[in-house]
């Protein structure tokens, strides 16, 4: 690997891209209710600015002629210096990093702009503000680390606002037990990505990037694997994969701008990041690269079995998510051949998954925050801009060209049929498959939010249910605008002429050609046809009769192990939680009852015992007289029998 040159110049001042951000939250949480006025637009401008400077620093390294130039690092100082271990704290400033710098902060300034209107009337966003811009700096500060130890300190900055923006209604039972979930279910795959950061350490003495990956030879067979399986368990965490998928749709208990920002455009996608930039180190290993590919290619189909069955509006994009990120992490585990592909459907998906999300949140703030698909139906006609933006991301989504999801998912497919053997057929029917559910269950949320009746007036007339739908105020739908360009447009501008995987080939490698059992042309018609085809079987179930308001109550099981996660969280429950329980009371017995008993009997016993031994101390000479006289008489008889016997 090629070292990287001294930052200068605009990637001099890089450090502004965490302090701006920092800044803003600091300021919010130290300012009190005297921010309530103005919080909003501090923490939205200093994520505006640090957009802008992220421009700024992108143009200057598009213009360095060669393409290794763009590999730079900026030593900030030593953050620690201990023994044989030292972690320098600096940035790596690349092509991989500042495509997702742009990501992070592009979407999160319209997430921003977004939030003025939708949390407008909600007491102390002040401090919501500043979760977001802690985030956002936490987020920035794991893709810019210049190693390992770096990016564990962002891993965990993310963890702690993800908890504390899931976490917002904080009243709510559900959103506490959200929070804690996804914190909970977080830490697991923190741990494996710790013991890969010792693993690496033990070896080479060192995390920094740089040197770890120039020296990949170093480490065993094994160790790779070992490491390489680590670093996945901590992107199944972080990404919301199987089988650390269920913190995730739970985690919509939360404002819509957390769901945008946090679980569709940057948090989400860091497991997919983890994985490009450790790329050196999944080369070497093939078993480690086909267990992401089994990792992604269940976890897809998990998304889109479940998000079929869901009514409520959210948590049925959340499943997407799971699914959607199921592709990257199933194209970045093809290797060399889907790198470049995992990171383009990455940046499309940014697009218009936080545009569905933000639409999402438009119709719950004109609907009194009503969340139930069922409950809706023809809001075309009250929200034509939440329904025109939205059913553009929707296009995006289901793959359809010239969209932006169509560019990026069809040539994921199209790489997984390219796969050696038997995966070829395997992972390449699976990625189809996960097509076509995902037009199906997009297409069910389309009809049942936005066409058909208006089931809502039912229960505002037999129930007086309050809804007045209408459409969001400008600071909501300008994003939602904006984010919809994206959709239509990203994939083509980003595919054409090879433009992403030239601008990342610095970082990633040259994206290789895949030669699958199908050409890639025959994939696109296929993965067309499907999309179609699950289009079309939704429009014959929901476009036609009345739906009904309620959920029947009973259903197939199917329906009713779709409703219920496939079961996912009973397994967790049954393998995990509760024999943890178990174990947790076994050692608290064992501690109050065993250590605490032996200690406190043996207390008690010195206790009891001194206790009966001083009622022996009566103070009257007449008893210890007799006490005397009886001993001498019982030393004496003691005497005579030793004396005779």
């Amino acid at each position: 690997m090629t070292e990287p040159v001294v930052a200068s110049g605009v990637a001099s001042f890089a450090w502004l891209l965490l302090a701006l951000p920092a800044f803003g939250a600091a300021v919010l949480l130290v300012s009190g209710r005297r921010a309530d006025k103005w919080g909003h637009l501090l923490g939205s401008a200093t994520l505006l600015a640090s957009f802008g400077y992220a421009l700024a620093l992108f143009f200057s390294t598009l213009g360095v002629s060669n393409p290794e130039e763009r590999v730079q690092n900026l030593h900030l100082f030593n953050w620690i210096d201990v023994n044989a271990l030292t972690v320098a704290f600096g940035l790596r400033l690349d092509p991989l990093s500042l495509t997702f710098v742009l990501l992070i902060t592009g979407v999160g300034s319209l997430i921003h702009i977004y939030s003025i209107g939708y949390m407008a009337h909600e007491e102390g966003r002040r401090k919501f503000f500043a979760y977001l811009n802690l985030f956002v700096s936490a987020m920035l500060l794991l893709v810019l680390g210049n190693g390992f130890v770096t990016l564990y300190f962002g891993w965990e900055g993310v963890g702690l606002a993800s908890y504390l923006l899931i976490g917002w209604y904080q009243y709510k039972p559900e959103a506490a037990s959200a929070a804690k979930k996804a914190f909970l279910m977080n830490r697991v795959g923190d741990l494996g990505l710790a013991i890969a950061i010792f693993l690496m350490f033990n070896r080479l003495g060192t995390t920094q990037y740089t040197e770890v990956f120039s020296r990949v030879s170093e480490f065993s067979s094994a160790e790779v694997l070992a490491i390489t399986l680590l670093l996945l368990l901590g992107a199944c965490g972080k990404s919301g994969q199987f089988p650390l998928q269920a913190w995730l749709p739970d985690a919509m208990a939360g404002p819509t701008p957390v769901s945008a920002l946090i679980h569709a455009a940057t948090m989400v996608t860091a497991g997919v990041y983890l994985i490009a930039r450790s790329n050196p180190l999944y080369n070497l290993s093939e078993d480690g690269r086909l267990v992401v590919m089994i990792i992604g290619g269940v976890t897809l189909l998990i998304g889109c079995i479940i998000g079929c069955a869901y009514d409520d509006f959210k948590k049925v994009l959340a499943y997407s998510t799971v699914s959607q990120i199921g592709y990257m992490i199933l194209a970045v585990g093809l290797g060399p051949i889907g790198y470049a592909l995992g990171i383009m459907h990455l940046l499309t998906h940014g697009f218009f998954k936080a545009g569905l999300f933000l639409g999402a949140g438009s119709v719950m703030h004109g609907m009194n925050d009503e969340g139930n698909i069922r409950r809706m139906g023809g809001l075309y006609k009250f929200l034509p801009i939440t329904f025109v933006t939205w059913t553009l991301g929707y296009l995006a989504l289901i793959g359809i060209p010239p969209f932006a999801g169509y560019f990026s998912k069809d040539a994921i497919i199209a790489a997984a049929f390219g796969a050696e053997g038997w995966r070829g057929y395997v992972f390449g029917g699976v990625a189809l498959l996960g097509a076509a559910l995902t037009a199906f269950y997009m297409t069910r949320l389309l009809i049942l939010v936005f066409l058909g009746k208006p089931r809502w007036k039912e229960l505002k007339a037999e129930n007086g249910k309050d809804y007045h739908p209408h459409e969001s105020p400008l600071t909501m739908t300008v994003p939602m605008i904006i984010l919809a360009v994206g959709s239509v447009a990203g994939g083509w501008f980003l595919s054409s002429g090879g433009r992403l995987a030239g601008w990342l080939e610095p970082s990633l490698g040259e994206l290789q050609e895949s030669h699958g059992v199908i050409s890639h042309g025959m994939v696109g018609i296929l993965t067309v046809a499907l999309s179609l085809l699950g289009v079309g079987l939704a429009c014959l179930l929901f476009l036609r009769g009345k739906q009904p308001v309620e959920r029947p109550a009973r259903v197939s099981f199917p329906v009713r192990a779709a409703r219920a996660d496939l079961y996912g969280n009973a397994l967790n429950e049954a393998l995990f939680a509760r024999p943890g329980t178990w174990l947790t009371r076994a050692l608290v017995y064992l501690d109050l009852k065993g250590v605490d008993g032996l200690v406190n009997g043996t207390a008690a016993l010195l206790g009891g015992s001194s206790g009966r031994l001083r009622r022996l101390q009566t103070g009257f000479v007449r008893s210890y007289a007799l006490s005397m006289l009886l001993g001498s008489i019982f030393v004496l008889g003691a005497l005579l029998v030793v004396r005779f016997s």
